[in-house]
């Protein structure tokens, strides 16, 4: 029998001689957990993947383990999970003196998606897509502030105000890049390297506030690129002592920062969307997808608002959207419509905050679109004009992290797209996220309470 050709990616390891592999995974928040391996295991973790404790889905983004969940656990000892590595995901890490980087993704002993893994809950949704006959584009922005702060000037601090790199609210500002030049060039060119190819950067409204486009993709490959992006802002900034922050609303003064999603379907040699017969230049499957979004995208709203924080960048006047509505052109509603050129016919989600697992925030929205497909739902809500004329009658989004889980965790359809099991366990970390909130005492209460009641 002919000798089977080794995959490319590993061809190139060994043509380079390279001695050690850096991998990761995305835990449930869409933090990057991973490791270095000698080339060796690594060679063998490609032939039948490696063992990973299973903790990262059982504990929360500061390594507390859950008390309620019931899929993994103090209960069942935090055995190894198996992680098989996607050798498509290639790169070289070029601030990390160029080491082969791969990401991986949680498979059963059988090899089948495990159930609790971020990018298989994206790849399940994606794989019901593909069987309709479709090709999900996708691409998503980050806003995040920086500062000028460490690891340890922060811990020192214990929460007081950090230090912006940059004063006053100038976006789109030429002046403001000219203040932190070699950061701004890093994240184009080492992104760019890293296969993250950043479309537009620029500065935004507040002190020290950044977004950036990343190109359009597969969506897959997107979320891919937006987790590695947002992890590879933060250690490229270490160089220049700045530390980026992805928190949906650090300051109650400042807008939040956003993560939209822009979405179109393909078969593959042409946008879906674009219908240049209509008056409004959307496809009837672009009106269903849009449909399906307003119906049911705020049953998922816990996989874009994953965190306590996340609400309060939900404040009308401050950018981000309040309620479900959608309009043309139109930034103040939830849902963009962008109808142009049969190139650039897309809907822009700008429900989500910057704080979210990619992973996760884009299978809620292509889920929800392709439930309307699916369902062959008609827009039948009119489009908003200016800020939110025509959707007085339309209740605002729910604004706590614990009503969104119960109905989420309640959702047929959510179930019916990501599994039970999913659904039950992200839930359960959410309600967890709630509950630690509940017990913490914050400075607004010192600050209110302390020396007056």
């Amino acid at each position: 029998m002919p000798t089977r050709k080794p995959h490319p990616a590993l061809a190139a390891l060994k043509d380079d001689g390279a001695t050690q592999v850096k991998v990761a995974v995305s835990d449930i928040d869409g933090i990057l957990r991973g490791k270095y391996l000698h080339i060796d295991k690594f060679l063998a973790a490609c032939e039948g993947g490696f063992g990973f404790c299973d903790v990262v889905f059982g504990w929360d983004m500061q390594d507390s383990p859950y008390d309620n969940a019931t899929a993994t656990g103090w209960q069942h000892g935090f055995p190894d999970a198996l992680v098989r590595i996607e050798l498509g995901t290639q790169r070289r890490v070029p601030w990390d003196q160029g080491v082969p980087f791969f990401l991986g993704e949680f498979v059963n002993a059988d090899g089948t998606p495990h159930a609790l893994c971020p990018r298989q809950a994206l790849k399940r949704v994606l794989g019901r897509a593909e069987r309709l006959g479709y090709q999900v584009m996708a691409g998503m922005e980050f806003e995040w502030f920086n500062f000028r702060e460490t690891p340890q000037s922060w811990a020192a601090k214990r929460g007081q105000p950090p230090e912006p790199i940059t004063p006053g609210m100038f976006g789109y500002s030429v002046l403001r890049m000219a203040d932190n030049p070699g950061f701004l060039h890093a994240l184009m060119d080492e992104m760019l390297a890293f296969n993250v190819p950043i479309e537009g950067l620029h500065t935004e409204t507040g002190p020290g506030v950044y977004e950036a486009a990343l190109a359009f993709s597969e969506a897959l490959e997107q979320a891919d690129r937006s987790i590695l992006f947002k992890t590879g802002a933060r250690e490229i900034g270490k160089r220049f002592g700045i530390m980026p922050s992805f928190m949906a609303k650090w300051s109650q003064q400042y807008p939040g920062c956003s993560g939209h999603i822009h979405q179109s379907l393909s078969d593959g040699q042409r946008n879906l969307f674009h219908d240049p017969g209509s008056p409004r230049r959307m496809s009837r499957l672009f009106e269903s997808w849009l449909a399906g979004q307003l119906q049911v995208l705020m049953e998922f709203a816990p996989m874009f608002w994953p965190t306590i924080n996340s609400y309060k960048r939900l404040v009308e006047g401050f950018w981000a959207p309040v309620k479900p509505t959608w309009g043309l052109d139109n930034r103040t509603a939830s849902f963009r419509v962008i109808a142009g050129s049969p190139k650039s016919t897309r809907l822009e989600t700008r429900c989500p905050g910057a704080d979210v697992n990619p992973y996760l925030a884009m299978a809620a929205v292509i889920a929800a679109g392709l439930h309307g497909v699916e369902q062959g739902l008609a827009l039948t809500t009119p489009p908003i004009t200016g800020t939110n004329r025509g959707a007085e009658g339309v209740p605002p989004a729910p604004r706590s992290l614990i009503e969104t889980t119960r109905n989420f965790r309640q959702s047929a359809i959510a179930r019916d797209w990501l599994g039970d099991a999913f659904v039950e366990h992200f839930a359960a970390t959410r309600e967890w996220e709630w509950r630690q909130w509940q017990d913490g005492v914050t400075d607004w209460e010192l600050k209110r309470y302390f020396e007056i009641i």
